[in-house]
């Protein structure tokens, strides 16, 4: 087995030393030393639906048009990538997987703010914020609404075989896997074929977001350069968009992480720690999240509700 070894607190040096002359093969590689980070409990938190666990410690993972294999033994802060090269890594899964953020450093930070944080950070403390594609997210999100993860999986799943392009076969889940179709790919399928992907009531939103996509009405682009609430504002141009849905989007793809998506999950959570199970609406849970996270509340908003829905917490 090839294997390409990277540290993961002193990755640039190392880095360089296994590029020369290898920058197209397709490698096993080991990146070593990587602290704040579980595979299982990233891929688990309900931010990335096209993954498959092969067993307790491998996973497949399709994103930015490849198909990789992630392994980490349990306890271990080494992460095994299969099926990617070394040019691949340092261009694509170094900052998929945000390896340059100190996430030691903010969960010390939100770890002193009270007893609750700390225990939801204890509990997840591998978490980590995946930097995704916008386009998979708008879509993705869009399908998420009253959908439970494995429905919003297959609904995906259902989509990409149908309109994206082949990546490749898989011997380990004896799968065939495909890309997540472009918006022009997409706009393609009309209101009936997308209900035959299972969307059912989201189909004329997709359909919609296709169109402002392709069109340029909506520059997903653009959002980059935007603060987080002209960027929820123009997302929320497209049917379906909603203040949760364009917050998700903006924490996963976009790193806005002054935002708190808030859920069923996250509201529960909030009011059981927080306001004694008092029922707080929406718009207070957002000004309290503000006020208190700050400029890590999208950090935080994760890690609760990892820590809330794994232990069917203020049910």
């Amino acid at each position: 087995m090839d294997k390409r070894v990277v540290n993961g607190n002193n990755m640039k040096s190392i880095f360089k030393h296994f590029t020369e002359g290898c920058e197209s093969m397709v490698s096993n590689l080991i990146v070593e030393q990587v602290e704040c980070f579980d595979i299982g409990q990233i891929l688990e938190s309900g931010q990335v639906f096209r993954f498959e666990q092969i067993n307790e410690n491998s996973y497949i993972l399709i994103a930015k048009q490849k198909r990789i294999k992630l392994v980490q033994q349990p306890g271990s802060n080494n992460l095994m990538i299969h099926h990617t090269t070394v040019g691949e890594f340092d261009e694509i899964w170094k900052a998929y997987f945000d390896l340059d953020t100190d996430y030691k450093g903010i969960s010390k930070t939100l770890s002193d703010k009270d007893a609750y944080m700390k225990a939801a950070i204890e509990f997840g403390y591998g978490v980590r914020i995946l930097k995704q594609d916008p386009w998979e997210m708008l879509i993705s999100f869009i399908i998420s609404q009253n959908k439970a993860i494995p429905h919003i999986k297959q609904c995906i799943a259902n989509i990409t075989e149908r309109y994206g392009d082949e990546i490749g076969y898989d011997h380990d889940t004896d799968k065939t896997y495909y890309t997540f179709p472009t918006p022009e790919q997409l706009l393609r399928a009309t209101e009936e074929e997308l209900r035959e992907c299972k969307v059912g009531f989201r189909a004329p939103y997709i359909v919609d977001a296709c169109k402002k996509v392709t069109s340029g009405e909506v520059d997903l682009n653009e959002l980059y350069i935007l603060s987080a609430s002209e960027a929820k504002e123009k997302l929320m141009q497209i049917k379906g968009v909603g203040p949760k849905v364009s917050d998700c989007i903006l924490l996963f793809a976009y790193s806005k992480m002054d935002l708190f998506p808030t859920d069923v999950w996250i509201k529960r959570v909030i009011e059981g720690m927080y306001f004694e199970g008092k029922e707080i609406s929406l718009k207070a849970i957002q000004t309290f999240a503000r006020e208190y996270y700050g400029d890590l509340a999208g950090y935080a908003q994760q890690y609760l509700f990892f820590y809330g829905r794994e232990n069917n917490l203020y049910k």
